[in-house]
């Protein structure tokens, strides 16, 4: 009696759901005859029996999966070979003006923050990706006058890929694929969701940097009789926000993606043992500044270059203090004398006269002058960070460094002067403190180098500071859900500057109790969703012949970097831990599984000698790693760019891999 229920309910069910999509949902076929243009053919009007192919088309729902669609398209070869693309467009009856779109890792809101040379509405309202752009294989939009949305997912196949022989115009494939599109059109009156098989891009493709390129139609061959089922989940759904209705997509996707850890490759133990071969090889002496070559070196050779990043690509002081650190642990004079050799030099010649760290340049050159110094408040953060966990850890071994401790506090109290009334920062600026970049998208920088600061002076201005500078990310990045402008080298939707405001509200929420840690937790929680977003919950396909595949990448666990950056890599730094105290804090487990996801993911590409993976020298971990169908310049999909920067990649993994860093330093 209660599967005969349970079967009425869900005929019912489907039939309902069929009388409502069935006509919204749009679908033609181009079929290709090898050496012709294709045709296109609507099926909704075309007579079907002359055809090459047999098109079905059926809806299905689950009784216990409340509000969830399975849209199923077989397409089967008649009496010959044939060659098609499938798609579809899906009408909401939202008017396109009122609309937010989103397709996790590559797509907010319209893309406005990026600039017309990259995927954004500056270029077009309408557009199609390859699926494995996306960190989730899904296309959604919402309609911010009723706060109702759309979403449209890929059910996957088993991953694979094919190569093909033109990056343009009409392609076909050259085996099984698996990769589909997805897409958005805010065009016409009305906003509708696209979606098909095998891929299109249209009506550019992304790939490279601030390079659009003409559009791509790829078919898949079919022989006679032979079928090719996909699928998709339709789902309609309320939010009271964008945040929000990005929120509850990210839980969708979770929840039907349901990615599992891997079994890592190395312990942690290991992945820190090899990385120490940068340490050693990459050092660099013969300056009056010393430091660790991380930015600008070709993969093959992995040979040290003279270009200095204190902050983000280079990281300097944070790789010196792990060498330091990780030297003493386990009896390595050489990377203790390292180490301080690169804290000794900067604490003497690293500064400009106004007290701020020279940021950026090429050592080789000389010391740039200070009226020629471009700061940012992204790396100046990321040095006094470094220089805070170093003092501490040698106040704890009975030594101290009245001198570092007098460069923290004139920097710290720079950063007082350099804070704008509404509580943010510029994103970059001149040594006299007047601006060169006035965005306040980096913002969150400061937080942690702020609060720190309060922890280890003991001064309560820093802390103020710090609160004003949360005012400023809530009223104007979290509430809006608008995450830009933290990555040094593109100014657009980005994962970093997501994960900023993570770990700014959660540096907050550590040094302060009752209803002010609540409000912290809160805004923590609302900006996990979107550094999340940026994160694969799936692995996507690679061809035969492209390395990343051949050595068997698994994609989850990785995040995409911005909708300017298309790659993939191992940006996380404490982002991991806070995912999994939140997740504990407020009982989400998908929080604490994502972590297990990442924190298993991420060592994959660890080059040791018996597994290269693609680099020169051991230790030396990639950094541009190409997942689709773009490139930083080199070598495409399923290779690394030829130029790379592991400097910051090793310093994120050893924050991986340090777990108990942050706690430690902001307990009183």
């Amino acid at each position: 009696m209660k599967k005969t229920v349970l079967f009425i309910v869900a005929l019912l069910a489907t039939l309902n759901v069929s009388a409502e999509l069935l006509p919204r949902i749009k679908t033609h076929i181009s079929i290709k005859q090898p050496g012709n243009k294709a045709v296109k053919y609507e099926l909704d009007t075309a007579a079907e029996k002359d055809l090459p192919v047999v098109v079905k088309r059926n809806f299905s729902t689950n009784a216990l999966s409340e509000g969830l669609t399975i849209y199923e398209v077989t397409v089967t070869a008649k009496n010959k070979t044939v060659y098609f693309n499938f798609g579809a467009e899906m009408e909401t009856d939202f008017p396109s003006d009122n609309c937010e779109y989103y397709l996790p890792g590559f797509w907010y809101h319209k893309n406005l923050r990026s600039p017309r040379e990259a995927p954004s509405f500056h270029t077009s309202k309408s557009w199609n990706f390859r699926e494995d752009r996306l960190s989730s294989p899904l296309t959604s939009v919402y309609n911010s006058l009723s706060g109702e949305g759309w979403s449209v997912m890929r059910v996957l196949d088993k991953p694979c890929d094919a190569l093909t022989t033109h990056i343009e115009g009409e392609v076909i494939l050259s085996g099984e694929s698996s990769v589909g599109y997805l897409g958005i059109d805010g065009e016409s009156a009305s906003a509708k969701l696209t979606f098909g098989y095998p891929y299109i891009e249209t009506p550019r493709r992304y790939i490279r940097k601030l390079t659009l390129a003409p559009s791509i139609e790829a078919f898949a061959r079919l022989e006679a009789g032979q079928s090719k089922t996909i699928k998709w989940i339709v789902s309609n759904t309320k939010a009271d926000d964008y945040g929000e209705f990005v929120a509850g997509q990210w839980n969708h996707c979770f929840d039907q993606l349901r990615p599992e850890p891997i079994t890592p490759l190395y312990t942690p133990e290991r992945v820190k043992a090899e990385l120490t071969n940068y340490f050693r090889h990459a050092f660099v002496d013969k300056y009056v500044l010393k430091f660790h070559s991380g930015h600008g070196l070709h993969i093959d050779y992995c040979e040290p270059v003279d270009h200095v990043q204190i902050g983000f690509c280079g990281r300097v002081l944070l790789n010196g203090f792990n060498a330091l650190e990780y030297g003493e642990q386990n009896g390595q004079n050489d990377l203790v004398e390292i180490g301080r050799s690169i804290f000794d030099s900067w604490q003497k010649s690293g500064f400009t006269a106004a007290g701020y760290f020279y940021d950026d340049f090429f050592i080789g050159r000389g010391l740039p002058k200070d009226n020629e110094v471009v700061h940012s408040i992204r790396q100046q953060s990321e040095a006094v960070y470094a220089v805070l966990l170093y003092l501490k850890y040698e106040k704890e071994h009975g030594r101290q460094h009245k001198d570092w401790e007098k460069r923290i506090r004139t920097l710290l109290d720079n950063f007082l002067s350099l804070q704008k009334e509404d509580g943010s920062f510029a994103r970059k600026y001149h040594d006299d403190n007047t601006d060169i970049d006035s965005s306040g998208g980096s913002t969150p920088s400061s937080t942690t180098a702020l609060v720190m600061g309060y922890r280890y002076f003991g001064d309560k201005r820093y802390l103020a500071a710090a609160k004003k500078t949360i005012d400023y990310l809530e009223k104007n990045i979290i509430s809006k859900s608008d995450y830009f402008s933290s990555t040094l080298d593109a100014n657009c939707e980005d994962k970093e500057a997501a994960i900023s405001a993570v770990t700014a509200t959660y540096y907050l929420a550590k040094v302060t109790k009752g209803q002010e840690q609540k409000r912290y937790i809160a805004l923590c929680q609302q900006a996990i969703y979107f550094a999340l977003s940026w994160y694969y919950m799936w692995d996507v396909p690679f061809a035969q012949g492209q390395m990343l595949g051949d050595l068997g990448l698994k994609s989850r666990g990785w995040g995409n970097v911005s909708v300017e950056n298309n790659h993939i890599d191992v940006f996380v730094f404490e982002f991991p831990h806070i995912l999994k105290w939140v997740g504990e804090l407020v009982g989400e487990p998908r929080f604490t599984q994502m972590y297990d996801v990442i924190y298993s993911s991420l060592n994959q590409l660890l080059p040791v000698p018996e597994r290269l993976c693609g680099i020169g020298k051991r230790g030396f971990y990639p950094e541009v790693v190409q997942h689709t169908h773009w490139d930083y310049g080199r070598n495409g999909k399923g290779f690394y760019n030829d130029i790379f920067a592991p400097a910051w990649a090793t310093a994120s993994l050893w924050e991986l891999y340090s777990p108990t860093r942050t706690d430690h330093f902001l307990e009183k």
